[in-house]
């Protein structure tokens, strides 16, 4: 490994108890979005929810991350999943990275195949605009299986 980056990790609050599985997971193999990390070690230093619509812990779990050094917060795959997607995932991008000056990427663990079945059957996500939301994360089919 060259390097260490540091991230963290922000989901949807629907999800506020989730132990994080699939995202330490994809995290520790480099899978989904984590792929870009080739050479580089990755030390998870914030996890926490968005504390739910329209966002009220993303100023404060952006700051906090920051101070603890994280270089790229990324939104989870959850934002992008669930049911309806999160109305504020493109808000929630430009703000961190303009008030923080740190790179923000939507997704964690690979898109679990299920749920790609779902919201390709209703349409979800035929807008282009999210094509760069879902593209770190859509990996190729046997990633998306292991991942349901």
């Amino acid at each position: 490994m060259n390097a260490k980056t540091k991230i963290g990790i922000i989901i949807c609050d629907r999800y506020r108890r989730c132990a994080g599985g699939k995202c330490f997971r994809a995290m520790k193999n480099k899978a989904g979005a984590f792929s870009v990390y080739t050479d580089t070690e990755l030390e998870l230093v914030g996890y926490t929810s968005c504390d739910g619509c329209p966002g009220g812990n993303i100023e404060y779990a952006g700051e906090e991350m920051v101070k603890n050094g994280a270089e790229v917060i990324h939104l989870a795959t959850g934002l992008v999943v669930g049911y309806p997607p999160c109305p504020h995932i493109e808000s929630f991008h430009a703000f961190i990275e303009a008030r923080f000056n740190v790179k923000v990427v939507v997704g964690t663990h690979p898109i679990p195949q299920k749920y790609l079945d779902t919201h390709t059957t209703l349409g979800t996500w035929s807008d282009t605009k999210w094509e760069p939301l879902v593209a770190p994360t859509m990996s190729d089919a046997a990633a998306r299986l292991d991942y349901n």
